[in-house]
């Protein structure tokens, strides 16, 4: 769910979703011939296949798939409304999503064959398709990537249990088409609804949006993809000696920092061992079967307990995906309280960057046929390395100002720069932080850093997008300009 940089997220962060981190001492282990033995996978039912086969629509607006045709509706803002894939939603006073922003939805890079966001999706998929078989010899997990990612407040929050005074639901990293209706800030916005829908085992991928600062592993819009596996008692203790003397459940129970208050202690460790088995298994299609991994205990509003997942590359330790025990109130809203079941989540743009080496964030955006074709490959393993293009000059200009006596918001800052400079903005920095000796007030200087990806910029056309956000920032966030 959860969004890494992906600040995700987050940034393409890869971040699991919205959370607090509170890291704890990490476990390493070592991907190698120590690897615990293989689970067999568990048996589940084929109606749970066909109804994966058939999920089509729904009441709710993230169950509609997107068109499929090429024929996307081209989104708009309007005075009093904002249409988004063919539907319009009413402004209110919390409305703050932007053309610019609105323009990506539909892109779905991760769905553009030989894109690099789709390779790394691919090959996510091919290893769960090949590595967990059901009953039938088909694929114990169904993949879904085409849901809309327009979503209601409900379900990006309150599904997930994230409280109603939690910092992620704040207007200024979020792009809400109003008050009760928003671009998704994660896939797992959906994963409520897909259990529902009797789904017990399945990957989801998509784009998530999420207002942020301004770097090279910063962009608003990324992708995410994530994995759910429900298990009912059977399932989870048929290969455990003795096992049907064991129970998922505990009455009585109290939360603990390995466990939920209704679950058993002998449940939650075996489903802990089979999370990260799987996602250990999974790194090393990734990374290679040396790669080393450890495992750093953390905090996520709808997993208990919850890990990150840090893998050593080029020396340097680095989070790929976090993970957790599903909450089981949110089994138990979906209608699947008789089972327990682990998530986790990781950003597509973050493991791009690593396994490609690609330098910069926004280059996945690029229509440039020299990025482009460096992906197109038979294999989708075949391992790639990114040529860079050539890299053109950055131009540097500041700009300084007074911030308004009733608030200042830097996300808002960030976000006015992206919606007049758009890709153009590679940085931006706040280089100085002044407050007067005097008057009290308080002034930001930032650093504005222009670089094109196919061309080399000229100061002039530079100065007169610099000149649009002086005057932005004074109409739009009430600043006084120091320039």
């Amino acid at each position: 769910m959860i969004c890494c940089a992906l600040s995700v997220e987050a940034a393409v962060t890869l971040r699991f979703t919205f959370s607090q981190s509170r890291l704890h001492g990490p476990v390493i282990m070592i991907l190698g011939p120590s690897l615990l033995p293989h689970l067999q996978p568990w048996p589940r039912p084929l109606l749970r296949r066909l109804l994966s086969d058939l999920w089509t629509n729904g009441s709710a607006a993230s169950c509609r798939r997107l068109s499929t045709d090429g024929r996307t509706p081209q989104p708009a803002v309007g005075q009093d409304w904002v249409e988004v894939l063919g539907q319009s939603y009413a402004r209110d006073d919390f409305t703050n999503v932007t053309p610019k922003t609105l323009a990506r939805v539909g892109r779905d890079l991760h769905n553009q064959t030989h894109h690099p966001l789709w390779l790394i999706k691919e090959r996510i998929k091919a290893h769960f398709y090949s590595s967990y078989i059901g009953r039938w010899g088909n694929p114990l997990f169904s993949v879904h990537d085409n849901l809309s990612p327009v979503v209601s407040v409900e379900q990006n929050f309150d599904s997930l249990l994230i409280p109603p005074d939690h910092p992620s639901r704040k207007r200024g990293d979020n792009y809400y088409l109003n008050r009760t209706t928003m671009l998704r800030a994660h896939t797992s916005a959906h994963q409520r609804e897909l259990v529902s829908s009797g789904l017990d085992a399945f990957l989801l991928a998509g784009d998530v949006y999420r207002r942020d600062e301004i770097d090279s592993s910063h962009y608003p819009v990324f992708h995410q993809m994530e994995g759910v596996r429900l298990f009912s008692n059977h399932e989870l203790f048929s290969q455990v000696r003795s096992g049907d003397l064991l129970s998922l459940f505990e009455r009585g129970g109290r939360r603990t920092p390995e466990k939920q208050e209704t679950h058993s202690l002998e449940a939650v460790k075996l489903l802990e061992f089979n999370l990260k088995q799987t996602l250990t298994r999974l790194v090393a299609q990734l990374f290679g079967e040396d790669v080393e991994v450890r495992w750093v205990d953390c905090y996520f509003p709808f997993t208990h307990p919850s890990f990150e997942m840090e893998v050593r590359f080029q020396g340097d330790w680095m989070e790929v995906l976090g993970c957790g025990v599903m909450e089981q109130e949110i089994l138990n809203s979906a209608g699947a309280g008789n089972k327990l079941g682990w998530a986790f989540g990781l950003g597509l743009e973050r493991l791009a960057m690593i396994l490609f080496s690609i330098p910069d964030i926004r280059l996945f955006w690029s229509q440039d046929e020299r990025f482009l074709k460096q992906f197109r490959v038979q294999d989708i393993h075949q391992p790639i390395v990114f040529q860079p293009l050539s890299k053109y000059p950055p131009l540097s200009n500041d700009i300084s100002f007074w911030l308004p006596d009733d608030g200042f918001t830097e996300n808002d800052f960030y976000e006015l720069v992206r919606s007049i400079g758009g890709d153009l903005v590679e940085k931006v920095t706040l280089v100085d932080d002044f407050t007067h000796p005097k008057t009290g007030r308080r002034s930001h200087c930032y650093r504005i850093v222009y670089r094109h990806m196919e061309r080399t910029l000229t100061q002039q056309e530079v100065r007169l997008v610099h000149e649009q956000i002086e005057g932005a920032a004074e109409s739009e966030l009430g600043v006084q300009g120091r320039y």
